[in-house]
């Protein structure tokens, strides 16, 4: 373990910068006071000092021991010559004293009190003599007038000296009796210099001189960092100590650790992840042993929420969601749920784009993954190939000697069903998943929304102790009384113990999902944190977190911020995404490691959008454009969404923004959306669009994306634009339109025109 210098100068009673002089004579190589000094050289450093504090201290008090026992025999054979003794005795002391308090003024202060403890028994017996020769000689007039008038100036000047020793140590005992009712002193790292010198109890502008000693020119207001303050808290002679800032939950005593005598096991929380259509919800369908398939629209699921099933007497919670959406919001919140990530593959497709997102997802979360080998039945089945992708993508089968648990099943035809949840409650006992129900509940909301007839509902899924009807709960701004608890198969019930999703109603307002909810002792309380959070929230509001974009990537590299660029990947097609990845990785500096976290072919959606917010990315569109839905959450989150129709250009402004060049010349502004709803075409061939304008609005002079499945298949100017027969400058939102565009016809219903202008952005 290393020592500081300036802990070092502490010990040997030395000043810092003394210490720093001593070293660099002694070849040692340039510090500060805050460098470490490993224990070898530290020790030698002790040595040679202690060594030269030793002979420095033995010589100095035996000279002066010496010359004052000389003085007292020659006081003691001339005693007949009281009157030249007395002067000679009062001005050669005085003389040595003098001499001696400049000496101990280079000296450290423990020094001069070795000098002060051994020299003032002599001072006091060569005191007591001359009062015995004063009384001798009292006699004698003129010398017992001339001796007492010596005497009396001699014994005052001592008295104001021994006045001034009694003050001094005074004021050293009430030092010391204030260290020692200060023990600890806890201070925040970084903290304010007026809010530094509160906490030590001395004045502000000593403090300031202090830091101008140091090289610091600060003024109270300013902010220092721990090692500075704790330097500064050395030189008053005060002990400080780093504050650990507690969590809100610790503060109000929400939420706490269970001791492990308390704990049970729970039963395991299980998500199901994978690619649209690989068969989630047949797989679910087939382990609940229903037909919620056959009653879902399109094959995607409708039903949001959790149940829970029971397996040879242990129970297994499933989440139930649309894809992964709600994995990530509740991830990107700070809400670990799951347990166990089951993630779907189809036998014969292999890892698609949303299979990688999920893998993703589940190695950030932490969570153990299992591979369901789905559609196992199907002909075209390749369970070689899907091992080969799977080993790829870190997930090494254990059939071929790693460690991803996988099972072949076939949920059409309910294969090995009861293997997969064999494997499932496997896991969960190897994680050894417990949870204390002896407690006042807290959990996860799960999904929330606003009912016409019961008001704001929630599901949640309670993580520690056992919630009961009747109680007071809070989550995030939003608190209540449990009026009714329901649970995954709708019927009524009186309390939840862990691991259990229910359905509760009495909320003040509808809660975010992902947010942690807390069963409080009263309503009181309850209201209390809502309100306090309310007004958190209008105060981070005022002061949002900035994320990353271009235009302040260099600003935070600069700063220390930034150590990590994220980039997300949209594309028209998986030859772009690769090449645009393989050129923004090679961007990478000493300064900043640019990663491409997540990439995919397809338009930007609310997804890209929440695991951007979630890992702090910019999302990067090429030939693609977000939906309504992704433009909205992107501002909402302020995320920054680039879009390009040419490759060089992302590299040159990822490149340029790395290196603090960049300078925008122009600014895109989206005007507004509409939707094509009928196609017609004129006599001379042109095709021209019925539009309905969804948002915003349609400008004759604006440029008109057109895009098909949110990619770009079109960027081009407006021909015509009219109501009815007649020229239209702009359409608002609401309102239908006539739309034909610049040399280009191939317009489809359904299809979405984008429109937006181009502004110079004034330097």
């Amino acid at each position: 373990m290393k020592t500081r210098v300036y802990e070092l100068a502490k010990e040997l009673n030395m000043e810092t910068k003394e210490l720093l002089d001593k070293l660099q004579e002694l070849n040692l190589p340039p510090m500060t006071h805050l460098s470490g000094v490993d224990e070898e050289t530290a020790n030698m450093i002790r040595d040679l000092f202690i060594e030269e504090d030793k002979i420095a201290v033995k010589e100095k008090p035996k000279k002066k021991i010496h010359k004052i026992k000389e003085e007292s025999e020659i006081i003691d054979k001339k005693a007949n010559k009281a009157k030249k003794s007395a002067k000679t005795e009062s001005k050669k002391p005085e003389l040595k004293k003098a001499e001696a308090k400049k000496e101990e003024a280079k000296k450290p202060e423990a020094k001069r009190h070795e000098i002060k403890k051994e020299t003032e028994p002599e001072a006091k017996k060569e005191s007591a003599e001359n009062k015995n020769k004063n009384k001798d000689n009292k006699n004698n007039n003129r010398q017992a007038n001339a001796g007492n008038k010596k005497n009396a100036n001699k014994n005052t000047s001592k008295q104001n000296k021994k006045n001034d020793n009694k003050a001094q140590e005074v004021k050293e005992e009430k030092v010391e009796a204030k260290k020692a009712k200060d023990e600890v002193v806890y201070i925040t790292d970084p903290i304010v210099v007026k809010d530094l010198a509160e906490k030590l109890g001395v004045g502000v502008n000593q403090l300031i001189t202090k830091l101008i000693m140091l090289g610091l020119m600060l003024n109270q207001n300013q902010s220092i960092d721990f090692d500075t303050a704790s330097l500064m808290a050395d030189e008053f002679g005060v002990k400080v100590e780093l504050e650990v800032p507690q969590s809100e939950e610790e503060a109000l005593e929400l939420d706490f650790e269970d001791s492990e005598d308390t704990l049970v096991t729970r039963p395991p929380v299980v998500t199901v992840m994978g690619h649209v259509d690989h068969g989630k919800t047949s797989l679910l369908d087939a382990i609940r042993q229903t037909k919620v398939q056959a009653g879902e629209a399109g094959g995607i699921t409708q039903r949001i929420g959790a149940y829970s099933i029971n397996v040879k007497g242990k129970k297994i919670v499933f989440l139930d969601t649309p894809g992964h959406e709600a994995f990530t919001q509740m991830r990107a919140r700070g809400a670990q749920i799951t347990d166990i990530s089951v993630i779907v593959v189809a036998a014969d497709d292999g890892i698609m784009p949303q299979t990688k997102e999920a893998i993703s997802h589940s190695k950030a979360a932490g969570v153990p993954i299992i591979v369901a080998i789905n559609k196992i039945d199907r002909p075209e089945a390749n369970i070689e190939r899907i091992y080969q992708e799977l080993a790829d993508n870190d997930l090494l089968p254990e059939k071929w000697g790693g460690s991803t648990i996988t099972v072949e099943v076939s949920a059409k035809k309910r294969i090995n069903i009861d293997e997969l949840l064999e494997m499932i409650i496997l896991v969960a006992e190897m994680e050894d998943i417990k949870a204390n129900p002896n407690r006042r509940a807290m959990g996860t909301v799960i999904e929330a929304q606003l009912d016409k007839g019961q008001g704001p509902t929630a599901t949640v899924l309670v993580q520690k102790g056992t919630l009961k009807k009747g109680d007071y709960v809070v989550s995030g701004t939003s608190c209540g009384k449990i009026r009714l608890m329901v649970d995954d198969n709708g019927k009524g019930i009186m309390k939840a113990t862990p691991s259990t999703p229910v359905k509760i109603m009495g909320l003040s307002e509808v809660p975010e999902a992902g947010e942690f909810f807390y069963a409080v002792e009263s309503e009181k309380k309850a209201r209390a944190i809502a309100e306090m959070r309310k007004e958190k929230q209008r105060e981070e509001m005022i002061t949002a977190t900035q994320k990353v974009s271009l235009d302040n990537l260099f600003d935070r590299i600069k700063e220390g911020e930034l150590k990590d660029l994220n980039i997300i990947i949209k594309a028209d097609n998986k030859g772009s995404i690769e090449a645009i990845a393989s050129s923004l990785t090679k961007l990478s500096n000493e300064e900043v490691k640019v990663s491409v976290i997540h990439s995919g072919v397809g338009g930007i959606s609310e997804s890209d959008v929440m695991l951007a917010s979630a890992s702090n990315a910019i999302i990067i569109g090429f030939n693609v454009r977000p939906n309504n839905g992704a433009m909205d959450l992107a501002n909402a989150e302020s995320i920054e969404v680039k879009t390009y129709r040419v490759i060089y250009d992302i590299i040159d402004d990822i490149k340029n923004a790395v290196k603090g060049m960049l300078k925008p010349k122009t600014k895109e502004t989206v005007l507004g959306r509409a939707t094509v709803r009928a196609t017609f075409r004129l006599p001379n061939g042109q095709s021209i669009a019925g539009i309905y304008v969804d948002n915003g609005k349609i400008t004759r002079n604006s440029s008109i994306r057109l895009l098909r499945d949110d990619v770009v298949i079109h960027d081009g100017g407006i021909s015509s634009l009219k109501r009815f027969k007649d020229d239209a400058k702009e359409v608002a939102t609401g309102y239908e339109a006539g739309l034909g565009l610049e040399n280009y016809n191939d317009i489809k219903e359904g299809d979405e025109m984008e429109a937006y202008i181009i502004e110079e952005v004034k330097a």
